[in-house]
């Protein structure tokens, strides 16, 4: 199909309304490039355009510069004798997975497309979950907030404060649409509901699992069907490693903050903030100065300065390391596990090490994200999002999920189907999540965390251990200062909701 005479209506940046309109005679085609790439679906009546993520709902919006002036440009579509009558209903949904995660999404949204015909949604690769829920909660403010809204685990509180979400579980029961909500695993049940109730729907919950090179390991003479248990292991087969020169160093980590602090406190039974993470109240304050802290922060240093360990960056900056076989070992998010499948090497996964006695052995918290929706559009369109996100849930749609990326399960009928398949004895590095996870019965210390700011806080805490690591801070000094910095973030957040 062609459609011909756009109109393009410029305005002032932050400026939704007025403005002056120029009819352009352009004809749009699928892969029509003037100076722009745009992709275009019929819907309701109108074409929209994509063009580089910029979008508002109805249209697109592109940043335009000339000498001082930014333009938002809002692009409606006039259709030259279209019909229009099949179109389907648009249901926008913001995702904020990259590479072939971001692939397997897009997998999903068109199979849901292609199993009916009154909805369509349309997919939107955001950028970093903190810019993705930055953009949305402030895209709701101004009344064109996307349906669908894919938060990570850290961003919970603040979009349960936020007043722009339309609970999840109330949204089902309004649209009649039954789910098992006793089906959920119970790791992930625990951590994202609200006074009992779902707000948003587990999609992509992961764990960090513990990741090695069995080649490294062959060449510096340890048994790779052998991994570390213990990070007293992890030091010994790290010096054997390096003295063998199997590789340049024992390990490097992925999201240090998520998997060095969040997760070992809570993989040793212990809490990582006050209030029971923070789920009992918002007068909360961090923990990890502590004696557990301070001992594990303490031989990671010390195994930075020595050159067992090699920090590689925040999120997922250090995986270069382990892919270019530099690091033998590599505690990470299972969401890996689709590009470790397709990396080309001799890897495998065990659980995550532990210190031993004194601690318990309990189990890990969940990452990832959930799917949040979003207030103020139409009754039919939530129709839409409670189709999608039903289809989402479905085990068949769960064990899918977890094949081709590594991230657990969400329901027990999944895992079941998982089982029933002989998955887990193909690839039984795809259960060591899902044991960690329900490794024993959360407690108030390890079902999750729920502080406010977490983004800023999580950024503050992978700051001062960088000083750390750097030697610019004595451990004690650098723990203590995320601490003190962390508690003045919680109070500020405090302040605003009580």
């Amino acid at each position: 199909m062609v459609i011909t005479g756009c109109i393009f209506t410029i305005l002032k940046e932050g400026n939704l309304s007025g403005g002056m309109d120029y009819r352009l005679p352009i004809t749009v085609t699928h892969s029509h490039k003037l100076d722009l790439y745009c992709l275009h679906k019929i819907i309701r009546g109108r074409v929209v355009l994509v063009y580089q993520d910029f979008r508002i709902r109805g249209g697109i919006s592109v940043r335009f510069s000339s000498k001082n002036l930014v333009a938002l440009v809002v692009l409606t579509v006039i259709l030259a004798g279209a019909s229009v009558a099949n179109a389907k209903t648009q249901i926008d949904f913001w995702f904020s997975l990259g590479g072939q995660l971001g692939e397997t999404v897009q997998q999903l949204v068109t199979d849901f497309n292609n199993s009916q015909d009154e909805f369509e949604v349309v997919a939107f690769f955001r950028g970093a979950y903190a810019e993705s829920m930055t953009a949305a909660i402030a895209a709701y403010r101004a009344g064109n907030a996307p349906h669908i809204l894919q938060v990570y685990e850290v961003g919970t509180q603040t979009m349960l404060l936020s007043g722009a979400i339309y609970p999840v579980y109330q949204l089902m029961e309004e649209q009649g649409i039954e789910i098992d909500w006793d089906d959920f695993v119970s790791a992930v049940y625990a951590y994202y509901t609200h006074e009992g109730d779902l707000y948003s729907l587990p999609f992509n919950s992961s764990s960090p699992i513990f990741f090695y090179n069995r080649d490294i390991f062959e060449a510096a003479g340890l048994d790779p069907d052998r991994p570390p248990q213990t990070w007293q292991e992890v030091e010994e087969y790290s010096r054997q490693i390096i003295e063998s020169g199997a590789a340049h160093y024992g390990f490097t980590t992925g999201w240090p903050a998520w998997v060095q602090l969040e997760t070992m406190h809570a993989w040793h039974g212990l809490p990582f903030a006050s209030q029971g993470n923070g789920f009992d109240g918002l007068d909360v304050e961090l923990l990890i100065n502590g004696e557990f802290g301070m001992k594990h922060m303490s031989a990671l240093a010390r195994w930075q300065e020595e050159g067992i360990f090699h920090y590689g960056g925040r999120g997922d900056s250090a995986n270069w390391i382990f892919m270019n076989e530099d690091a033998a070992m590599m505690p990470h998010s299972s969401a890996l596990i689709g590009s470790m499948k397709q990396s080309g090497l001799n890897w495998d996964a065990a659980m995550l090490p532990h210190w031993g006695e004194p601690y318990p052995m309990t189990n890990t918290i969940i990452g990832g994200a959930t799917l949040w929706v979003l207030k103020g559009h139409s009754e039919e369109e939530y129709r839409g999002v409670a189709e999608f996100l039903n289809f989402v849930a479905q085990p068949e749609q769960q064990a899918w999920w977890h094949k081709q990326t590594g991230y657990v399960p969400i329901t027990n009928s999944a895992a079941a189907i998982l089982e029933a398949e002989g998955h887990f004895e193909k690839e039984p590095y795809q259960r060591i999540a899902i044991d960690q996870l329900n490794y024993s019965d959360p407690t108030p210390d390890t079902k999750g965390l729920r502080l406010g700011n977490f983004v800023e806080i999580r950024n503050v805490v992978e700051e001062e251990m960088e000083n750390i690591f750097a030697g610019n801070k004595s451990v004690e000094d650098g723990l203590n200062d995320a601490v003190k910095r962390a508690n003045q973030l919680l109070e500020e957040f405090a302040e605003m909701y009580q």
